[in-house]
């Protein structure tokens, strides 16, 4: 297909994850060089495919280190793939990219701040030489974006491109406006040798796959993305209207409201009109032989095409693929010490562990908490910063794995026979998945588990989610130390219901 950029590199899940500018940047170079490599082993010449490689960056609010990231991106892949691969075309060695505006950055608290986050993003974007953008819309810290949000995030990036005259320098003028200003060119300079350096760390552990294998790059990132929730919880970092410049009073803003149930058993409706229209055994055949195919050497993207063709879903084909190379399980760790050790001494912080030090004293045993994302959500920022920091507050903390089942969800709780199972959101699942893990937990009789809720939950249905038996919603920008309290809070007075009951 002409023009089309068939690999996405993507290093936007990395920067939503908590990982810096260094970090994304190498880990997603690093990357690229795997994919690289991957296709020389299968006996592929570089110029075949390279040039039809793309990158995606994630461009988040520290305006000038996101100019010069996306510059050392590009002479840094450049220099990689001279060196490793000697490509004969100069198409080889281009970067073209794709970039989004962080969804990190956006706050729940005085939401309409964010258009103007994402106006510093998306100009960030534009002059680091983006080839295209995606806005985000200023209400997705609340929930989906509605028609409005959407048409200001999309009208953004137009006046930039239409009336700001930044394009048109780029274009008519010189391909790049910050060549040889002395802040940038250092910057570059700067983000470029620490990245090459992280990269010869990835190179020495074997390459990209297995740095992802042993650890190293998650640990990284839930390190850093720790750290900088703590220095925003200390106040060190200003994030305007969360720790600084307060409203007395939150302006409430539109959300879309979806009715997550209705959406389902709509999408189950679609399932099963596919299955009952479609040549079962043209849908067998193909499955059979997708599954076959990958026990062997075939091509598993035409026998996957194939398998679309026929009408299979995609769970069938996973399902087809799994027989042969089984799913993989995530080895949770979590960082410790880096929230604590950022946050710095504080009375605020000894007091939260002096609270858990007299639960335990009582308990007999640390205050446990188990943090959950279930269904199809796969961000896990705000999941592994709270467990993160909860295990550096003086909790025992169990993380579930992604994509779990709220059943799966409750009888994890149970087996580790937690106290508090926290259930984060951040795709819209909370209203069916929380209360079903609230009924799961009933159903094995342990109805004394206190839950509670976080991440992007909209006002309007925190009443629903009290009803169904939710004791906390904690929403983007909450303070850890705050909700370590509140979780107290809600501990202790169970401990005070027991002892007069008993």
């Amino acid at each position: 297909m002409p023009k089309w950029n068939s690999i996405s590199i993507s290093g936007y899940h990395m920067q939503e994850a908590g990982a810096d500018a260094v970090l994304e940047m190498a880990f997603t170079i690093a990357d690229g060089i795997q994919y690289c490599q991957t296709g020389i082993d299968a006996g592929l010449k570089i110029d075949a495919f390279a040039p039809r490689l793309s990158f995606f960056w994630g461009i988040g609010m520290n305006f000038y280190m996101e100019i010069a990231k996306m510059r050392a991106a590009r002479r840094l892949w450049a220099t990689l793939i001279k060196e490793r691969f000697q490509p004969k075309s100069s198409k080889s060695l281009m970067l073209r990219t794709h970039s989004q505006t962080s969804g990190w950055s956006l706050t729940e608290q005085d939401p309409y701040n964010n258009i103007i986050r994402t106006t510093i993003e998306a100009m960030a974007s534009v002059f680091g030489g983006t080839q295209s953008l995606h806005t985000n819309s200023f209400d997705e810290a609340l929930g989906l974006p509605t028609k409005f949000s959407a048409r200001i995030a999309r009208n953004t990036q137009i006046i930039i491109q239409e009336e700001s005259g930044i394009c048109k320098a780029s274009t008519d003028f010189v391909a790049d406006p910050w060549g040889g200003s002395y802040m940038m060119e250092s910057l570059t300079d700067e983000i470029y040798e620490k990245a090459a350096e992280v990269i010869r760390e990835i190179d020495e552990l074997g390459g990209m796959a297995k740095a992802v294998a042993s650890g190293m790059t998650k640990l990284r990132i839930e390190e850093a993305a720790a750290k900088k929730q703590a220095r925003i919880d200390a106040g060190k970092d200003v994030i305007v209207g969360v720790n600084k410049y307060r409203l007395d009073k939150e302006t409430q803003v539109d959300v879309l409201q979806i009715d997550n149930q209705k959406v389902r058993e709509s999408q189950i409706a679609k399932l099963e009109r596919i299955r009952k229209t479609r040549d079962p055994e043209r849908a067998k055949a193909a499955l059979e032989a997708l599954t076959k195919g990958a026990a062997g050497k075939d091509n598993l993207m035409d026998l996957a095409v194939e398998a679309s063709r026929a009408r299979c879903t995609v769970g069938e084909i996973s399902d087809a693929l799994e027989k042969v190379f089984t799913r993989h399980a995530a080895d949770i760790r979590l960082v410790s010490g880096a929230y604590k050790s950022e946050f710095g001494e504080t009375d605020e912080i000894n007091q939260v562990l002096e609270r858990v030090k007299a639960f335990a004293a009582k308990e007999g045993r640390q205050p446990r908490i188990m943090v959950a994302k279930m269904g199809q959500d796969g961000h896990d920022r705000g999941s592994k910063v709270v467990a993160t920091g909860f295990a550096d507050l003086g909790f025992d903390v169990d993380v579930g794995p992604l994509f779990q089942t709220p059943a799966e969800a409750a009888q994890q709780a149970v087996d580790a026979d937690v106290h508090v199972v926290g259930a984060s959101s951040l795709a819209a699942g909370h209203l069916t998945l929380v209360p079903q893990l609230i009924q799961e937990l009933a159903k094995l009789g342990r109805q004394d588990i206190i839950v509670v809720a976080g991440g992007v939950i909209p006002p309007q249905d925190y009443d629903a989610l009290y009803k169904a038996g939710v004791s906390l919603i904690f929403g983007p920008g909450t303070r850890l130390p705050t909700c370590a309290n509140k979780v107290l809070d809600k501990l202790e007075g169970s401990q005070k219901k027991q002892s007069a009951n008993s």
